[in-house]
């Protein structure tokens, strides 16, 4: 694979993401924090407007542009900053660009900066990945 410094993936990661799938998540993962499922709790005691997504569920599948794009197999390692709140109905899209390439212990390696926005353009998380291609 030919990679060069400035090269980007985007993909649609969630599109309408639905309260079915909040909850497939919180069973899933275990997390089962009101704040994800219960919207009498997350409005009348937590003062939102309604639930919203676990961080990791957005940070898994922002994973989705890393892994179609070098193979699970081959990333080093993966970190994200949650930024903003994933609502239901959003639609996420994720982004992955290269910022630079290195050499170590006899592998090529990209490390690689990684952003998902929601369907207004809004930044939900940020993050870096390194992945090895050679």
């Amino acid at each position: 694979m030919t990679l060069e410094v400035g090269d980007r993936r985007e993909i649609i990661i969630v599109d309408n993401l639905t309260r079915t799938q909040l909850v497939q998540y919180a069973g899933a993962s275990g997390d089962y924090n009101p704040l994800h499922s219960d919207e009498v709790f997350v409005t009348k005691v937590a003062g939102y407007p309604t639930v919203f997504a676990h961080g990791m569920l957005t940070m898994g599948a922002t994973g989705k542009v890393l892994t179609d794009w070098f193979g699970a197999d081959q990333l080093a390692s993966y970190s994200a900053r949650f930024i903003g709140q994933v609502w239901p109905g959003d639609t996420l899209t994720a982004v992955a660009t290269i910022s630079a390439l290195t050499q170590q212990d006899g592998h090529q390696l990209a490390e690689v900066d990684v952003s998902t926005r929601n369907q207004h353009g809004q930044e939900v998380l940020s993050g870096r990945a390194t992945a090895r291609i050679g």
